[in-house]
């Protein structure tokens, strides 16, 4: 039972400092036993980074600002609390999925440190619609966003072949079950269960379907995903949740 709960909290430990820049055991080397049991975890640290973000949001709108002024400053507690780390990827994907002609250039774009102009626009647009968003979305959208975007990536890691046989992506992929994934779906629903409202669950099920889709569009552009790939996905997902929060709570009835 110890050594259970040992693996949990090295699991834990590990999620933390991958999806984010809080320092939580910064100084321990992430075993690659562990990744599977981190990769089970992802939703419920994505879960704290939407507490982290609807908090903000909540606490600037407390202080009497605009809900546009308390996007924006929940936009940028986002971005920092992950370090952008999906973003990067978002970007690297992006030139690569749109920019190549063959699987092979796809892959040698995304290697280049360079951004390129679908890069960009594909970071802006993303920014944009999140901020947009974030105006109306309830605080639970917010929190369902962040970890359906999470549980995308431990599905992208279980689910979908990896395309290249060397990367941090691969280190994870190789480590990642189908049991992670059964765990965190699992973890997911239980979130999503502290808000039984059918509008947000359908939000949950279309961010988790444009992700499914986009996950099996790119596996077949490379074929196989990537760590960038993984790291867009997330993005997109948690946009495509944050996007029908707001629009479905707004609607009458």
């Amino acid at each position: 039972m110890m050594a259970a709960w040992r693996r949990l909290a090295r699991g834990w430990g590990a999620a933390v400092r991958f999806l984010t820049v809080l320092p939580w055991g910064r100084w321990e080397a992430d075993a690659p036993e562990d990744l599977g049991c981190a990769a089970a975890l992802f939703p419920l640290v994505g879960a704290l980074i939407g507490l982290g973000v609807a908090g903000t949001r909540a606490a600037v709108l407390a202080l009497g600002a605009s809900p546009a002024l308390a996007a924006a400053l929940a936009l940028v507690a986002w971005v920092a609390l992950t370090g952008g780390l999906h973003l990067d990827g978002l970007m690297d994907a992006a030139d690569g999925l749109l920019g190549g002609q063959t699987a092979a250039r796809r892959l040698e774009i995304m290697r280049d440190e360079r951004v390129g102009a679908f890069g960009v626009l594909a970071a802006g647009l993303v920014l944009l619609t999140k901020y947009a968003a974030l105006q109306t979305a309830p605080g639970a959208g917010v929190v369902l966003a962040a970890t359906t975007g999470r549980w995308m990536l431990t599905t992208a890691m279980a689910r979908f072949p990896y395309a290249r046989p060397q990367g941090l992506g691969g280190m994870w992929h190789a480590q990642v079950t189908r049991r992670s994934w059964w765990a965190a779906t699992a973890v997911t629903l239980a979130i999503a269960l502290l808000w039984p409202e059918a509008r947000l669950w359908a939000a949950l099920a279309a961010g988790a379907l444009a992700g499914w889709w986009l996950a099996r569009w790119a596996s077949r552009r490379i074929p196989g995903l990537t760590g960038d790939v993984y790291g867009g996905l997330a993005e997109l997902t948690e946009s495509v949740v944050l996007v029908a929060a707001a629009w479905l709570v707004a609607w009458p009835g």
